[in-house]
Parts: structure tokens; sequence; C-alpha cells
């Protein structure tokens, strides 16, 4: 093969690539902007007895894009294995601080996952995590919720490393987890709570609903900054060599 050949040949796989990764982005975004809320959203109007389906229909949305990773070629076990292995690790991190309210370094880990392995992977580790953990904690209607805020954060560091925006060390790491727990994770439990706990929402009762989470929410950003700092550079140097050695999650 001459040497014309074998950049046809890079820049048609290149190609080929980029249309996977674009499809896959916007099956991604489709089902968590769009598909996961208007689920949890019908949950909530036409009744809040059924919070063990919709969980399920969470984690069977997340596969669809997630699987995509695989078009061209059959799925590792050991890459699903690994991915098992990260749940386990957010499970048991929230479990461990049970006598702790509030102070779960569980979104750590799920940010960890995400940058490591990409969005899709990111969102499913923490959906997965957000259900199993919660037959510790308690199933009820606020488990749809929490894997759906516990999914984002993983998916937007999957999403900024994948972009080289979000940089895999502890500093840059810890700004990241820091922000998306306190603006994105907290407030969406707390719109849960305002969702669940009133029948008639007024912006006087979603201001004290949100206000009275803020400590609650702070407590969380904590948790989640100090794992961080403490474990996110020697579990990428970890996952980085596990995915080289192992080609894994490769496009």
């Amino acid at each position: 093969m001459g040497k014309n050949e074998v950049k046809l040949w890079d820049h048609e796989e290149k190609r080929v690539n980029r249309h996977i990764s674009d499809k896959r982005s916007l099956l991604s975004f489709v089902i968590i902007l769009v598909v996961i809320p208007a689920t949890i959203w019908l949950s909530w109007r036409y009744g809040d007895r059924n919070f063990y389906l919709v969980s399920l229909l969470i984690i069977l949305y997340t596969l669809a894009p997630f699987f995509l990773v695989f078009e061209r070629r059959r799925p590792q076990a050991r890459e699903l294995v690994i991915l098992a292995v990260m749940c386990g690790i957010a499970v048991a991190s929230r479990t461990a601080f049970i006598w702790l309210p509030h102070f779960k370094p569980m979104t750590a880990i799920v940010i960890i996952a995400g940058a490591a392995f990409g969005p899709e992977a990111g969102f499913l580790v923490g959906a997965v995590s957000g259900f199993v953990s919660n037959f510790i904690f308690g199933q009820g209607v606020w488990t749809p919720w929490q894997m759906f805020a516990f999914g984002v954060a993983g998916f937007l560091a999957g999403l900024l490393a994948k972009r080289n925006i979000l940089k895999k060390k502890k500093y840059p790491m810890s700004v990241f987890g820091g922000v998306v727990t306190m603006l994105v994770v907290g407030p969406l439990l707390d719109t849960c709570t305002l969702f669940t706990m009133n029948s008639v929402m007024t912006w006087e009762s979603a201001a004290a609903i949100y206000l009275s989470g803020v400590p609650v929410n702070v407590i969380q950003t904590m948790a989640t900054v100090l794992t961080l700092l403490l474990v996110a550079e020697p579990m990428f140097e970890k996952l980085d060599r596990v995915k080289l050695k192992y080609g894994m999650m490769e496009e």
C-alpha cells in the first residue's frame, strides 16, 4: 500500500469516527436534556409510585448512546467490568460516610469516571450508582432525580475532558467538581424537593426550598472538592494505564 493510499485510508477512518462521534453526541444530548427530564416530569405529573420503572428506564436510555461507542466493534468484557468497578467505588464512597449527613464523595468518583472514559460512560456510572446506592439509603420518588443529577455531573466532566477543556489534574478537577456540585447537582436535587413537596408551586415556596438547600449543597461541594484533591490524579494514573494496556474505550 502506497503513502497516498495510507493517507486516504487514515482520512476516511477519521471521517467515519467523527461521524459516529457526532451521532453519539447528538443522541446523548437528546436523551439527557429531553427524554430523561420528560420521563421524570411525566412520572411526577401522573403518579409518583412508579419510581422503580422510571429508574430502570433512565438506565436503559443511557445504554443507547453508551453502546454507540462500540458501533464498529464488540465491547470487551473488561470495559464493562471497569465501569462496574467504578460504580462499586462510587456506591462505597457514599456508603462509607453514611454516618456523616450530606457529606458524600460519590459525585467526585462519577466525575472521575466521566473524565476518564467519556461523557456516555460518565452518565451511566452516575445513574447506576445513584440507583444502586439507594438500596442502602432508601428508594423513593427522589431516586430518578438523583440518578439524573449524578449522571449529568459525569456527562459534563466527560464532555469537557474529551474536548481538552478540562485537564485531568487535581486542581482543575476540584474547581470543576465544586462548581458542578454547587450549581448543577445540588439545584437539581432541590428541584426534586420542589416538585415532590409542594402541590402548588409559588415563587415564595421555590425560593424557600432553594435557599434551605444551600447549606446542604455546600457540604456536598466540600466532599466533592476534597475527594478530587486527594484521589483524582492517582485514579487517573491507574485508569489511564489500564486504558493504554488494554486499548479500552477507544473509538
